[in-house]
């Protein structure tokens, strides 16, 4: 993906309404083609190219690799592959405790060795599945114990082993990490166990290995990660399925997954049997507050994966490859959210991120009367913008940041409490995903690993100075959430046919029109948005529609247009492209 930054931009165009004839030489040399991300003025400001050639940052930030696959480890075993989902604990002494997952099946890079060779040095009883042997499950997760003061790795280890696929998981309130096997592998040939669970694995500083106990009673299915809400200590999970279904699990015990409890899936309630992935209709509009009600699930181990089916036959909704998932404090409602990530949601499938606010009578009869509420957050359909989330964290200062695992580049976004979006790094290595984004508790680091060819790293800058928007006078320093300046974005999609979408920011309240113009300068339409207020018009539930008609509401030829943005003070102008 090309990149056109701001300062090019404005110097380019000069910010106001170009003359027909310099709009051939303007998009022909800049910006027709180009990432219109780049000139959007939120973030950290422009990515500096890594010349380790690892990760892209902001000016300012700086990042180390504090583990590699193969690495040797304190319990002397090696840093296995795959690194996934991910979170950080405090530890004594102010240090942080990274639990780390590894995606590994019966193959991959082993904390045993290429031939397993060091298989001996370990317990074959703390193993959930041995292989009989010789073949063990090669998942699991590692600890790492890490001084954010020194910037030192201290100490790393094997904490549980003998599981398939942990993709993500989730921190529990009680210093642990619950960690999702994404694997449905039956107990046959060398597989000893069933799989498709949950485990728990504390947070400590001791290295050894945990006994595995697979976490039946929370289901099994398709597994990704999970988030506990801390008043209620229910636990919400996420099922990878392009038809799965958002679960939350009621503990018999407070702080004890061990010891059972209730599954439910997540129902909208009016909506019986909800599609929520919008991959044909829009019948889910983002900031739209939809009250929910649970459903009991059955037969919760499920050795035909047909809990979805299950829920979705009761009137469950269904949902689009729910991924990441994360706890937090909803700023525009005031309220406890749990954020999670459908990555194929939307009518282009490139994601959605949704927020989900408990009752505050979570879990008890009283829901009924106050019940939880649900709301697509962002919505994007334009990869542009976001594509393919995958794991989910929420930062010390209330923004998301969504780890990306699409077809191409892959960048960790950022996105605001109010869903401006913004790019804050970029993986230079190659088209890896990021995974298992985590702050350390002190605020002070960023953690996040590339899956391929497994990297920790920890990112560290100001963190909480103001965002800043390059200009061509230098930096103006502006505040999360706020729209200092107005913006035409690049529709989306482009080239299209017959429809597209116009996202665009406004910096202040206006009479908004978009005139669509042909290469002759002859207005083909005039789209007239009325009076607007500030704010962020991207998603398709807000940008400006056209379909592809002129005022006579006949369909446009194939060819090239111009889009210009008007309001009293703001005027600026793109390209797109009708191709048939």
């Amino acid at each position: 993906m090309s990149k056109i930054s701001r300062r090019h931009f404005l110097r380019s165009s000069g910010a106001v309404m170009l003359g027909f004839s310099g709009l051939h030489t303007f998009f022909a040399n800049s910006a027709f083609g180009q990432d219109p991300v780049s000139s959007i003025p939120f973030g950290y400001g422009d990515l500096i190219p890594d010349p380790n050639g690892i990760i892209d940052l902001p000016e300012v930030f700086t990042y180390q690799v504090i583990s590699r696959t193969g690495d040797s480890m304190d319990d002397g075993l090696l840093v296995p592959g795959n690194h996934d989902g991910m979170a950080a604990f405090p530890g004594p002494g102010g240090k942080t405790i990274l639990i780390r997952n590894h995606e590994n099946t019966a193959s991959g890079s082993s904390a045993f060795g290429v031939r397993n060779e060091l298989l001996g040095q370990v317990d074959q009883k703390l193993l959930y599945d041995a292989g009989n042997g010789t073949r063990p499950a090669l998942g699991g997760t590692t600890t790492l114990v890490y001084d954010t003061n020194t910037a030192l790795l201290e100490s790393h280890y094997l904490s549980l082993a003998g599981t398939m696929r942990n993709c993500a998981g989730g921190p529990t309130p009680w210093n642990s990490w619950i960690t999702c096997e994404e694997n449905l592998q039956r107990a046959a040939g060398t597989f000893e166990k069933v799989h498709g669970y949950n485990f728990e694995v504390p947070a400590s500083t001791t290295v050894g290995l945990v006994t595995p106990v697979p976490l039946k009673t929370m289901g099994r299915f398709n597994h990704e990660a999970i988030a506990v809400h801390p008043d209620s200590g229910i636990v919400y999970q996420t099922e990878d399925r392009n038809d799965g279904l958002i679960y939350r699990f009621i503990l018999d015990r407070p702080g004890n997954l061990a010891t059972g409890g209730r599954l439910q899936a997540l129902k909208i309630r009016g909506m019986n049997s909800a599609d929520t992935r919008n991959w044909v209709n829009q019948t889910i509009l983002s900031d739209q507050l939809m009250d929910v009600e649970w459903l009991d699930i059955e037969n919760v181990e499920s050795p035909n994966d047909d809990l979805r089916f299950q829920g979705f036959g009761n009137g469950a909704a269904r949902f689009a490859r729910g991924e990441g998932m994360w706890y937090g404090r909803d700023a525009k409602y005031g309220r406890d959210a749990i954020y999670f990530a459908c990555t194929s949601g939307g009518s282009r499938q490139v994601g959605q991120i949704w927020r989900y606010m408990p009752s505050p009578f979570e879990g008890t009869p009283d829901e009924n009367r106050q019940p939880g509420q649900l709301a697509l957050f962002i919505e994007p359909n334009n990869s542009a913008l976001l594509e393919k989330v995958d794991n989910v964290t929420v930062s010390p200062w209330g923004d998301l940041i969504l780890c990306e695992d699409g077809s191409g580049e892959q960048f960790l976004v950022g996105v605001t409490p109010q869903g401006e979006t913004y790019k804050f790094a970029k993986n230079a290595m190659n088209s890896s995903e990021f995974a298992g984004a985590t702050f350390s508790p002190d605020g002070s680091t960023l953690f996040v690993n590339i899956q391929s060819p497994g990297l920790t790293l920890a990112l560290t800058g100001p963190w909480h100075r103001p965002i800043v928007a390059v200009e061509p006078r230098g930096k103006l320093t502006t505040t999360f959430g706020e729209v200092k300046r107005s913006a035409l974005l690049q529709n989306y999609p482009n080239p299209f046919n017959p429809e597209t979408w116009i996202p665009f920011r406004l910096g202040q309240d206006a009479h908004v029109e978009i005139h669509i113009y042909s290469t002759a300068g002859d207005l083909v339409r005039k789209l007239d948005l009325g009076h607007k207020p500030v704010g962020v018009y991207e998603n398709q539930s807000k940008a400006a529609y056209w379909d592809g008609r002129n005022e006579a509401g006949e369909l446009v030829s194939s060819g090239v247009y111009f889009y210009q943005m008007r309001t009293d003070s703001f005027r600026a102008m793109k390209k797109l492209v009708v191709r048939k």
